[in-house]
């Protein structure tokens, strides 16, 4: 008995562990991206992977957003090759390492759902004008970002246009994402340690 409650409390330990340094999204980001993916699939298409360059961007945006009301539209995406329409856009770039000339290709899709309601979230994306962008089997990839009532989904190419490479080639959040994973490694092997005993 001690044995399966050992367990449980680590795999609950874990959980608690990989969620709150944000190596696993557990919200309505991964929600609508699982539910966006499921969309892709009954389309054949491939499933967007978790592009962390354009979810940068996409946090961003959500939080230039975050004051501004709901509406009963889906709000106005960016279509490949234009730029958003907000001065703070090249700044919001910066904070995020990227160059315009690397995200050129990719797609902005802003949406307000009151209280980000899974159900509608989703809808919002698969059966408006966005639809069109996630039946787009050039989209490869995926940053998804909220705030308030808003979501923000970004959507990269695999071609150099759309990767949302950093600017300055330095990959800065793989690097922190391989710093969290180890410290989850070490906290893991302490609790291990300490269950064992």
């Amino acid at each position: 008995m001690g044995s399966k409650r050992g367990c449980a409390l680590l795999a609950l330990l874990a959980s608690v562990l990989i969620c709150g340094l944000g190596l696993v999204k557990c919200d309505e980001e991964d929600t609508l991206l699982q539910g966006i993916n499921t969309y892709r699939g009954s389309l054949n298409l491939t499933a967007l992977t978790t592009n962390k360059n354009a979810e940068c961007l996409a946090e961003e945006i959500a939080n230039q957003f975050e004051n501004q009301p709901c509406t009963n539209t889906t709000g106005s995406n960016t279509v490949p090759g234009t730029e958003p329409n907000f001065a703070s856009y090249p700044d919001l770039l910066t904070k995020c390492h990227l160059n315009i000339t690397n995200t050129r290709e990719g797609v902005i899709l802003p949406a307000c759902v009151p209280n980000l309601d899974r159900n509608l979230l989703l809808s919002n994306y698969t059966q408006s004008q966005y639809s069109r962008y996630l039946n787009d089997s050039s989209f490869t990839g995926a940053g998804l970002g909220s705030e308030g009532n808003w979501m923000v989904v970004v959507l990269a190419t695999s071609t150099p246009d759309g990767s949302f490479t950093p600017a300055d080639g330095s990959g800065s959040n793989g690097a922190s994402l391989v710093q969290s994973a180890g410290l989850v490694h070490w906290l893991l092997l302490l609790v291990w340690s300490f269950l064992m005993v």
